[in-house]
């Protein structure tokens, strides 16, 4: 398959660990582009769940996949969330092509972009953590009850629902702090001159542009990999918001099926994880 070039790829929210986690397509994604830089904007292996000891081989192919771009020299860097806070200790690690960071400015075509995964801004992370932890096992038992219910309504004809979505979209207080999280993002960006705000986190995907009395800026969201299948897409000058929905079919892979079945135990995933990094990162050159 011909591979799209893509000067920038930003994807978060992507849960690896979780069962809402839709790694099957994600890897179908990346698979079919080419980038130059990848900006993994946080939330991106969910350690706060990590306990389960869910993880299937589909979601090692994925950090197969990284780490391999990696190896060829392509730029990836992984901007820490709340679900993978833990990586927060690693900031300002570098190790060839790849680092680890809260946030990251960088100059695009002669364009400023702020760039951070977005928790600082959740009241719920500020003051109760424990609470937010709690909602994220709620969201993946609701995550996991709807693919029962999907799998039953596809037997009947019918098509795909996201209960987790249309409860969003459908509580005032859930769409208030989409708004206000839009709008801080927004303001603190304008404020400082940046041309462009790229956040993950809300599970939102948006591109638009906002403005206020004091200037404007374009609000950029990467959405997620559990339910809108989402990622950014820098190219020709342009971002561009790439939906999975709308550009793959949703065809089964026998061969994919029999291997995300089987599931790895917590040592062989770790000793995995350990070997396709030390394998696919290489030190960077001392001049």
């Amino acid at each position: 398959m011909r591979k799209r070039p893509v000067d920038i790829v930003v994807i978060s929210d992507v849960h690896l660990g979780t069962y809402g986690c839709r790694a099957k397509e994600l890897h179908k994604y990346l698979k079919s582009i080419k980038p130059e830089k990848v900006i993994l904007n946080g939330d991106i292996i969910d350690v706060w769940q990590f306990s389960k000891r869910y993880w299937p081989k589909s979601h090692m192919k994925i950090i197969k996949l990284i780490t391999s771009w990696i190896s060829s020299g392509v730029e990836v860097r992984y901007i820490t969330g709340n679900h993978d806070e833990m990586l927060r200790k690693f900031v300002g690690f570098q190790m060839g092509s790849f680092s680890i960071s809260n946030k990251e400015l960088l100059n695009i075509d002669g364009k400023k972009a702020w760039i951070f995964h977005g928790d600082v801004f959740d009241v719920t992370m500020q003051h109760s953590k424990s609470i937010a932890k709690l909602g994220a096992v709620g969201y993946d038992s609701l995550i996991l009850l709807n693919s029962f219910i999907n799998f039953f309504a596809a037997k009947f004809g019918k098509g795909p629902i996201s209960m987790s979505k249309k409860i969003k979209n459908s509580v005032k207080s859930a769409v208030k702090f989409i708004n206000n999280f839009e709008k801080i993002a927004s303001d603190i960006a304008i404020e400082n001159e940046y041309d462009y705000v790229i956040c993950g986190h809300i599970h939102q995907p948006e591109i638009k542009r906002i403005e206020t009395d004091k200037g404007e800026v374009v609000y950029l969201n990467s959405g997620d990999w559990v339910e809108n299948l989402t990622a950014l897409e820098y190219f020709e000058g342009t971002w561009h918001l790439f939906s999975f929905k709308d550009n793959f079919l949703f065809e089964e892979d026998a061969d994919a099926d029999t291997e995300e079945d089987e599931v790895l135990e917590t040592k062989e995933l770790f000793q995995n994880m350990m070997k396709e990094f030390q394998t696919g990162v290489k030190p960077s050159k001392v001049n």
